[in-house]
């Protein structure tokens, strides 16, 4: 029994270090080259790994880079436990969205500048897979909310998590286009209490 649980321990040490080398290549690629030059074959060359091993771990290129950007550290759950108020519930908006710019910074601009662009489909919300992406939680966290009757919202909840993630978007564009020297926590903080406070 104790040999089947060391064996799977390395299985798994061995898929996650697979991961990080193929991620690796990919931030390599992209920082070198753009996104244009991003294809599985250069990602696979690059990690000295075969394509088979690469559609083990991921389903796509633009997967991939979701998997990285999108498995931030996870909030204290207890942030987002229900909220007693509705500023308690814009305070807890606001702290998901900080996690993530701490976690853009921690990927690197030249990744994330990368990973922002019109042609990765992994940004498009209707092909989404089902990991827990940032707006995933906020519509989760406001439909609680809502459902325990904290938050009144004037417009539909798919409405309003479509606004916050546009403003997301606009906060890192933004932080990509003046190189890393805007206040991308700063901003993040107010655009997102000017649109909570106008609309809750």
């Amino acid at each position: 029994m104790e040999t089947n649980i060391q064996e799977l321990s390395k299985q798994q040490l061995k898929s996650r270090e697979t991961k990080a080398k193929i991620f690796r290549a990919a931030k390599q690629i992209l920082k070198e080259q753009g996104y244009e030059a991003l294809s599985i074959k250069n990602i696979c060359e690059e990690a000295g790994v075969s394509n088979g091993s690469f559609y083990h771990h991921f389903k796509t290129k633009d997967d991939l880079l979701s998997y990285y950007i999108e498995e931030q550290p996870r909030i204290d759950p207890s942030y987002l436990d229900l909220p007693a108020t509705p500023e308690e519930a814009k305070t807890a908006i606001i702290r998901v969205y900080l996690n993530y710019v701490h976690y853009c910074q921690e990927l690197g601009l030249e990744f994330v500048s990368n990973y922002y662009t019109p042609k990765n489909q992994s940004l498009n919300p209707l092909i989404r897979t089902e990991r827990p992406y940032p707006i995933v939680t906020v519509h989760d966290y406001l439909q609680k909310a809502i459902d325990a009757g904290v938050v009144r919202l004037p417009l539909p909840l798919e409405d309003v998590t479509t606004d916050i993630r546009m403003i997301v978007i606009g906060n890192v564009f933004e932080w990509c286009l003046k190189d890393g020297k805007a206040d991308f926590e700063g901003n993040m903080a107010r655009s997102l209490k000017i649109y909570l406070d106008g609309l809750f």
